[in-house]
């Protein structure tokens, strides 16, 4: 069996984190925009079973499962959310949203 160690989870982690921020930064669609944040919840969630089980404590990975169970139910509103504006919009792209935005703050 190979025996694959500590550091090579944390860097993974690192490396999905790394993707995710490139998605969040670079992209417009606002779709590819959730899953890359999805992305970089789940390189942290990957963090905290690795060192659940390089201490050898369950604590770990009871927050992430509850992580997860949060990150369902936010999934849920979040898509709706992206439903709601498509129908209002008809597109995804984020630079389409700026009518959002409060006016007279500044």
């Amino acid at each position: 069996m190979i025996e694959v160690s500590f550091m090579s989870y944390i860097l993974l982690a690192i490396i999905l984190f790394s993707i995710g921020i490139v998605g969040v930064i670079s992209r417009k669609n606002i779709f590819i925009i959730y899953m890359s944040l999805e992305l970089m919840l789940n390189s942290i969630n990957l963090i905290l079973v690795s060192l659940s089980r390089y201490f050898g404590s369950m604590d770990g990975q009871i927050i992430a499962m509850m992580v997860m169970a949060i990150a369902a139910a936010e999934a849920v509103v979040f898509l709706s959310l992206i439903v709601s504006l498509y129908r209002l919009k008809h597109s995804i792209n984020i630079d389409d949203y700026n009518s959002l935005k409060q006016k007279g703050i500044l």
